[in-house]
């Protein structure tokens, strides 16, 4: 078999270069097309719902207490609440269905001024006269005021407008305008009256506008208390709402609501990691100073460049004694090999039996008398 010539190995390598090439250009232009997840990921800042952290530091997280729907085949944590919360409404005439950080559990339908595709995300609702009103869409942005917790609730129903706005409208609705009651028109007079058509068109057309603006909607506004008793579940109480029920306030007493450390999010170093870092570093500080020092001021060589030789040393002689102190004293518990026999410790001795052993002695005594 004959060696490749040198022409035909570099034109091989010109081509095995050329294809490398191709392929990584291609692999940078899909890149630069389509970016990463990762450097997409850095690029947005996603907040996690129902957690805040205070300015002190202070780290808040009532995810625990937000009410879930139960799904088949999956196993909820212990503690988990499935059902919405109810505030007694009391002097008020109706109860209060609400969930924390999310939509209610009980789904709601027909709910006075908003669409059906709102339905899904109303997070407070009570109901009264037959009809179902709500107090705001859910929302998971929490915000920390001192050593409390507030969470807002808005876009709710329309709210009831005050009796001055209903006579307004009751007047609007008859068609009467101001200036405007004339019995009889001359012809010269037309152009007037069109005119003054038009500027109570477009005064309706403000007027309406501005009406449309104005429309409040209920809202509610829950304030978290901490409640450290390990035996007191998450318990929500109606405070009251202002005289037109358009804001309505509540107060939750739970334990997830008491401030406490952040966890570390997972590339980020942990209080484990810290210590680590630092143990290691005072490590080597140690050692390497301790070698520079023993090798350039004492002269030492070998294993006695290390600080403190003596103490390790010592130090690994006594480990070394207990481990052969441990291993003989289990040897004692390992049983017989096999060929050996325990000695004979019977009263019989070397001699066999104890008669053997009279008749010996007897023997000698009768030796000496003589």
């Amino acid at each position: 078999m004959h060696a490749p010539s040198p022409s035909r190995l570099l034109s091989s390598l010109v081509a095995f270069c050329a294809l490398t090439g191709a392929a990584h250009a291609s692999d940078d232009e899909s890149s630069s097309a389509s970016p990463s997840p990762s450097s997409t990921a850095t690029t947005t800042s996603t907040v996690t719902p129902c957690v805040a952290t205070s300015t002190n530091g202070a780290f808040y997280d009532l995810r625990p207490d937000i009410a879930v729907v139960p799904e088949k085949g999956v196993k909820l944590a212990r503690g988990t609440h499935t059902q919405d919360y109810q505030a007694r409404g009391y002097d008020y005439g109706y109860n209060i269905t609400l969930n924390i950080c999310a939509p209610v559990v009980k789904g709601v339908e027909d709910v006075v001024g908003l669409t059906s595709e709102a339905w899904a995300k109303v997070g407070a609702w009570y109901e009264k006269g037959g009809k179902v009103y709500s107090l705001g869409q859910e929302s998971g942005a929490l915000k920390p005021r001192g050593r409390k917790l507030v969470l807002q609730y808005t876009g709710g129903s329309p709210c009831e407008p005050p009796e001055d706005d209903k006579d307004d409208k009751r007047k609007r609705s008859t068609g009467v305008h101001q200036g405007a009651a004339y019995s009889k028109y001359s012809d010269d007079e037309d152009e007037d009256r069109d005119d003054d058509q038009t500027d109570s068109d477009s005064d309706k057309r403000k007027h309406s506008n501005a009406s449309k603006k104005k429309t409040r909607r209920k809202s509610a506004t829950i304030s978290f208390l901490c409640d450290r008793s390990p035996d007191t579940s998450t318990a929500v109480s109606f405070v009251g709402t202002d005289p037109d029920e358009c804001s309505y306030f509540f107060e939750v007493r739970s334990q997830h609501a008491c401030a406490g450390a952040e966890p570390h999010k997972p590339g980020s170093v942990g209080p484990g990691g810290v210590f680590a870092i630092i143990f290691f570093i005072a490590l080597a500080v140690y050692v390497i100073g301790g070698v520079f020092y023993q090798r350039t001021v004492v002269k030492q060589r070998g294993w006695r460049q290390l600080p403190n030789y003596t103490l390790w040393a010592g130090i690994w002689s006594f480990l070394k004694d207990i481990f052969v102190i441990l291993t003989s004293s289990c040897a004692r518990f390992l049983p017989l090999r096999r060929g050996y026999r325990s000695l004979n410790t019977s009263s019989r001795g070397r001699y066999g039996n104890n008669d053997d052993e009279n008749r010996l002695i007897d023997q000698l005594d009768e030796e000496w008398d003589d």
